[in-house]
């Protein structure tokens, strides 16, 4: 999903030269090493728990929201949101001119000045895909794994009141 979004942005990836993404969960840990493979500085926001975390998936630096002002990063070329909210609509006002507010969680709520919004739903490219999974094999592309639980705790294991960044993985075999 964030490799075939980062692709099909309407200007080439090299041109992307800063990003800000939620980078703790699943998505935004793909997005962050895509867009650093992509040449992009990429900018994490987070907790500060979470930093060693979102270092370890490719951001240079870490926005800390509970301490940190996000409006100290400066402007950028692309926010990838994937929590919305109060936090979406501080990241849009970063936005360059020309620029690429993504949401995950629907319509965005705010719009950068002089750029572009763009909610998404990704439809499913053979290639693209075929690519993350050859990256995840090779080791080039982690994945954010958060719980594993076997196939008999399933149920618990998806509505764990527990905060947990990262998938959930149901294991079928032991």
């Amino acid at each position: 999903m964030a490799r075939m979004e980062l692709s099909e942005r309407p200007e080439p990836a090299a041109a992307i030269n800063d990003v800000v993404v939620q980078i703790a969960g699943a998505v935004g840990s793909m997005v962050a090493q895509l867009a650093r493979w992509a040449g992009a500085r990429v900018i994490g926001t987070g907790r500060a728990a979470d930093r060693q975390k979102v270092l370890d998936f490719g951001a240079q630096e870490l926005v800390d929201l509970d301490s940190d002002r996000l409006e100290d990063v400066g402007r950028v070329d692309l926010v990838f949101d994937v929590i919305g909210g109060d936090i979406q609509k501080r990241s849009a006002r970063l936005i360059r001119p020309g620029g690429t507010l993504v949401s995950i969680v629907g319509p965005a709520e705010a719009r950068p000045v002089a750029g572009l919004a763009i909610d998404f739903v990704v439809e499913s490219d053979r290639a693209q895909l075929s690519e993350i999974v050859q990256r995840v094999r090779d080791g080039r592309l982690r994945t954010n794994i958060g719980t594993v639980a076997p196939l008999d705790n399933a149920v618990a294991a998806f509505h764990s009141t527990e905060r947990r960044a990262g998938k959930t993985v149901i294991r079928v075999r032991p």
